[in-house]
């Protein structure tokens, strides 16, 4: 089994970075500061083919789906998104896949031809919508590239087996990701030459539709890279038995109908990092048997210099696929700039070969991986690592990304919590994208970019600054309003605050840094005042005179009823995050219950406090609904560090230095540590799925601190009963104190309603 030094000492260091952390460097934390403005790198211009682009940041290929009618023509929602970050200041956009693989790939496609995906191969009536954005970009000075992909083949949802009665393809014969029981059937040369006409096609369309140049889709594992990489592809006949092929068939195509001047870039992964991420699970996991013989390094960049060879002008380069998730979409828990050892590996290669572009010019290599932050992505071009730096979630975080750092206004850019619920998980679930901090995204076409001013300019008191609370405040301030903000504790923010304790939530920190600084520049302008340490009675609020009262109170946590609770060492996992002192001398922990907050809480016990964790879930998964990057490295690197996850299980009683659980010992309840294959959505069936028993045992376990990590619920007595005694003549109820849930909805209610109030 093949592997690199270099991609398994990255890989290893995903998991412990933080107890070697450093920070605004590659592989620690990152924070939005500006020591090294004016970022005369970031905002220099670079040439690509005949094209120059204005400055060194480019947008990464966000999916765009349900960004379009159903027949596939972008609507005004795709156009209003990309427009504000254009008018933000980005150099390069680039469009999220956009297939060219309709009626062969039976992934892309929903019953009744209908598609969620943004289309430029149907027909006519469809790249009127593409001329649009284009012209809408260049309005702003941005230039943007169309990626195209042959098809999403083992990574598509298969539900194409029950709606269409057809299997996934793909390069060989190979499971399918979310169900690995299903297999996908090889495409045969006849329909990947078909493939490689439609590429040429939608390139010279793009072309004429006024697209500045086209950007294959070539990593992750998605079909272009399962027909070039020969974990994937194990075609022992015919023309693209040969790895390097197919790409490199697609780019002569594509050249040929646009000519020698227009802009090609291609995305690949510099390794799938499978073996280096699994090790020996690789020849004891079915679903990953066949795809230990994947593109090593060298390989990856012998095929990148024939692909220029062929007509590429660019690269960006990362690592890993859908089999372990967290590296293509790095995750809150991975460390900023993880990806930069890996694009200079790929510079250093072009620069050291004197490799051209047809155009006769050095070939840009774009580098990716947790880089939204301007003094990290400035030192990376600085020290000859990358020629280009992409951001994705940053830019749906703060669109004006760009116009801020360019001013030197840092402190200002909103920064991503890396949460990846709005941007990942909304359309694996059926959304289209948005940003759990940015409640605008992806609704530009809907939401004016300023709230406008209140008619009457009411008098609001808002009771808890959290997230929700100060989302509203802020917003209703700028409208006019006069807002007084009421904290019953000494600081603001809510569970943010303990939410940024251990090292792998930098960016809930750099989050709470965000607010607090909003906070302090609303009030500073007149129409907000915090009130810290304040907690209000109804009595009090009504004394107040408000027009309108705002509840953003937050969750209630409580003791569960088990037995001998009353004799054990407990402590709920919030308030250890922030004192902890209550960990002692204990050495062997167990957490009760395994959602974010339980698994984040076991990594930061393990990895920074040198604990002995378990974690008891009584579901069948842990972090449940999670998307799945983030519960992937987590769960991959608790098991790297010993961590215990114990699901299907309940805790039965508490003796002092003791927990009784009552666990169900079945065949069928699932291995808590699969990170190679995803938990279904919940409205998709499996009828493959093993059923779980009914047969438990019971278990003790060694328990010198009891953690609760059981979630809190929605405390919605404080406005019910000031709703019960009309304390206002408006009174509302937002965030955790509606329904305990994330930052996503939090953010979203209170901004909605600060724009109506």
């Amino acid at each position: 089994m093949r592997t690199d030094k270099l991609v398994q000492n990255l890989v290893d260091g995903y998991g412990n970075w933080v107890q070697k952390d450093c920070e605004n460097c590659a592989g620690g934390t990152a924070r939005m500061t500006k020591e090294l403005y004016p970022y005369t790198s970031i905002f220099s211009p670079v040439q690509v083919n005949r094209m120059t682009i204005k400055n060194r940041i480019v947008m990464a290929p966000m999916g765009n789906v349900q960004m379009c009618e159903e027949d596939g023509r972008p609507n005004n929602k795709m156009q209003q998104y990309f427009f504000a970050r254009a008018k933000g200041g980005v150099g390069l956009l680039t469009t999220g896949l956009i297939p060219i693989s309709h009626g062969i790939d039976t992934t892309v496609t929903e019953p009744g031809k209908l598609s969620y995906f943004p289309r430029i191969d149907r027909s006519r009536t469809a790249l009127v919508g593409w001329r649009d954005l284009a012209q809408g970009c260049h309005a702003y000075g941005s230039r943007i590239f169309i990626q195209l992909t042959p098809g999403l083949g083992r990574v598509g949802p298969p539900t194409c087996v029950i709606n269409e009665y057809k299997l996934p393809v793909s390069a060989s014969m190979n499971p399918n990701f979310y169900i690995p029981e299903v297999p996908c059937l090889p495409l045969t040369d006849l329909q990947l030459n078909k493939i490689v006409k439609n590429a040429g096609q939608a390139a010279i369309d793009a072309k004429t539709m006024g697209l500045d140049g086209v950007y294959l889709h070539g990593h992750e594992g998605y079909l272009l890279d399962q027909i070039t990489n020969p974990a994937f592809n194990r075609r022992k006949l015919g023309k693209y038995a040969d790895w390097q092929r197919f790409g490199i068939d697609m780019i002569q195509e594509i050249r040929k109908r646009v000519g020698d001047a227009y802009p090609i870039m291609y995305r690949i992964d510099l390794s799938l990092a499978l073996n280096e991420t699994y090790g020996s699970r690789m020849d004891s996991v079915r679903s990953l048997k066949n795809f230990k013989n994947g593109r090593t390094i060298h390989d990856t960049l012998d095929y990148m210099e024939n692909l220029v060879k062929a007509g590429v002008d660019m690269f960006d380069v990362d690592l890993g696929c859908y089999d372990n998730w967290w590296l293509p979409h790095p995750p809150a828990s991975m460390p900023a700039g993880c990806f930069l050892e890996v694009s200079k590996v790929a510079r250093d290669y072009f620069k050291k070969k004197n490799i051209r572009s047809n155009a006769g010019l050095e070939v840009p290599i774009v580098a990716v991986g947790k880089l939204g932050y301007p003094d990290l992505a400035e030192k990376a071009l600085r020290d000859g690592m990358c020629d280009m730096i992409m951001l994705g979630r940053p830019l749906l975080a703060d669109p004006d990304w760009c116009v801020k750092a360019f001013a030197g206004e840092v402190e200002k850019i909103r920064p991503c919590i890396g949460c990846q619920e709005g941007c990942i998980n909304e359309f694996i679930e059926g959304g289209h994208i948005q940003c759990a901090v940015n409640p605008r995204t992806g609704f530009e076409d809907v939401i004016p970019e300023e709230a406008e001013k209140a008619a009457v300019p009411k008098k609001i008191g808002v009771v808890g600054a959290g997230p929700a609370g100060i989302q509203f405040a802020i917003t209703a301030a700028k409208r006019g309003h006069q807002v007084e903000l009421l904290e019953k504790s000494a600081e603001i923010g809510g569970k943010v605050i303990p939410g940024s304790v251990p090292k792998i939530k930098y960016e809930f920190e750099n989050y709470l840094a965000y607010l607090k600084n909003e906070v302090a520049l609303a009030s500073a302008g007149g129409n907000l005042s915090l009130k810290v340490n304040t907690e209000v009675t109804n009595d009090w609020l009504k004394d107040q005179e408000y027009d309108a009262i705002v509840f953003a109170n937050g969750t209630k946590s409580g003791m569960p009823p088990i037995p001998g609770i009353e004799e054990a060492n407990v402590v709920q996992a919030t308030e250890l995050l922030v004192k902890p002192e209550l960990l002692g001398d204990a050495k062997d922990v167990v957490i009760v219950g395994g959602g974010v907050v339980g698994c984040e809480t076991a990594y930061w016990l393990s990895y920074e406090q040198g604990r002995k964790v378990k974690v008891v879930e009584m579901m069948e998964n842990f972090m449940d609904g999670t998307c799945t990057a983030n519960r992937g490295h987590l769960i991959h690197y608790m098991e790297k560090a010993g961590v215990e996850l114990i699901n299907c299980a309940k805790v039965v009683a508490l003796r002092k230095g003791q927990m009784k659980i009552s666990r169900n010992i079945s065949k069928g309840v699932p291995d808590p540590y699969v990170t190679w294959q995803p938990i279904l959505p919940k409205n998709i069936a499996n009828p493959l799925a093993k059923k779980v028993g009914t047969e438990t045992r019971n278990q003790v376990l060694k328990a010198d601190l009891v953690v609760l990590a059981t979630g809190g619920r929605a405390d919605e007595t404080p406005y019910l009963t000031a709703q019960r005694e009309g304390i206002a003549a408006e009174v509302y109820n937002i965030g955790d104190s509606f329904h305990a849930g994330r930052v996503l909805e939090a953010s979203r209610a209170a901004d909605y309603l600060a724009r109506r109030i």
